[in-house]
């Protein structure tokens, strides 16, 4: 490739990234079933998961916290919808990053580095579900660019319904 002067272009620097520590910041498992003694008749549960993404600069440079922040709630279908357990876990990676252009940066953070931890992440819910008394809960693989663009996509609207109509 060459330049409009046909000098050789520059190629873009190649983009770096490594996860330096992966960590568990914080997780609850609370067994309803056993808490309240309730009734294993017909069971039928109804599991939900709720995702949400943050990052940070840290103070050393190219260096970036990236937390997913999973829910799991487990509901029966069947009779008054009880509880029959939920989870929370807040895992973290610290991440080495070079040579993203600014502007990519956020999207990165949001769409990479997630996608890194989520293997651990899964492992984790199975292996805390089965020792929670349930059957491992194998959670499905998440689309962390569609769930970036859901969120690009709602503050825009939060955006435009907060300006005054003129």
């Amino acid at each position: 490739m060459t330049d409009a002067n046909g000098a050789p272009a520059e190629a873009a620097p190649q983009i770096r990234m490594q996860v330096l520590a992966q960590y568990v910041r914080d997780m609850s498992f609370e067994n309803m079933v056993a808490q309240k003694g309730l009734q294993g008749g017909d069971v039928q549960p109804d599991i939900q998961v709720q995702v949400s993404l943050d990052a940070r600069k840290r103070s050393v440079e190219h260096q970036y916290e990236v937390i997913t922040k999973f829910k799991v709630t487990s509901k029966n279908k069947s009779g008054a919808a009880e509880t029959l357990f939920l989870m929370e876990l807040d895992y973290g990676g610290i991440f080495h990053v070079e040579n993203v252009p600014e502007e990519q940066m956020h999207p990165f953070l949001l769409i990479e580095c997630p996608r890194l931890l989520f293997p651990f992440v899964r492992r984790i819910i199975s292996d805390v579900t089965r020792d929670g008394g349930f059957p491992p809960l194998n959670i499905d693989t998440v689309d962390f660019l569609a769930l970036y663009r859901m969120e690009l996509a709602r503050r825009a609207e939060a955006q435009k319904a907060a300006q005054p109509v003129q």
